[in-house]
């Protein structure tokens, strides 16, 4: 019986796209550099942004682009443009009923994750909301997922958690930890991206994964 699960965050419990890249864009415009949207799109999703843009635009443009697209992403709206995907809070307070223990492990900033789930009015479904840090002190899934383990008590055993992510990373991340991955067909992953990573199975709704998890 499942009894602890971690979850990601973008791209699994909501769809934070539009914030993030409308953030992005304005970050380009202000400081007067070129904004491709064949590059720069849902592919950056997963990683922090600060690891997967410079791969894109280069160390230069990405150090001078961060800093204001984490001013317009958290003060001017961009973190609110994040829209629950069908069936995630039919999910959330069935396993919440069913008394599993649930972590959020996510790449974003903590404390924007945490005003994600507060808006959402998740934040008291989860015993522990885990992020990267502003100092980029986890910078890879498997950082953040060693964090979740800690904070809940490094469950073992039966207890042992289930990771649910929609990007290879989160595969990765969780198998560092002998962690299980099933992954959100819902979200960002380009296809085949989480059998591959190795995702034990991907399910195609938030209902599919429900059914999966409390059957």
């Amino acid at each position: 019986m499942l009894t602890h699960i971690l979850l990601d965050l973008d791209g699994t419990l909501v769809d934070s796209a539009p914030g993030i890249l409308g953030s992005l864009r304005e970050a380009f415009d202000e400081l007067g550099l070129d904004y491709d949207p064949a590059a720069i799109d849902e592919r950056l999703l997963g990683p922090p942004l600060y690891e997967s843009l410079p791969a894109i635009v280069g160390d230069e443009a990405a150090a001078a682009v961060m800093p204001v697209y984490r001013r317009i992403y958290s003060e001017e709206g961009g973190l609110a443009h994040s829209t629950p995907y069908p069936g995630v809070e039919d999910l959330l307070r069935a396993l919440s009923g069913a008394g599993v223990t649930m972590a959020l492990a996510t790449s974003k900033a903590e404390v924007s994750a945490r005003k994600i789930l507060a808006d959402q009015g998740w934040t008291d479904l989860f015993a522990e909301i885990v992020g990267d840090t502003r100092d980029a002190q986890r910078p890879t899934k498997a950082a953040v997922v060693a964090e979740a383990l800690r904070r809940l008590g490094d469950p073992s055993g039966a207890d042992t958690p289930l990771m649910v992510g929609d990007r290879s990373h989160d595969v990765i991340g969780s198998r560092a930890h002998g962690l299980d991955c099933h992954g959100a067909g819902w979200g960002y992953a380009r296809p085949g991206e989480l059998v591959e990573a190795g995702a034990v199975v991907v399910h195609a709704s938030a209902a599919d994964l429900k059914a999966a998890l409390l059957s």
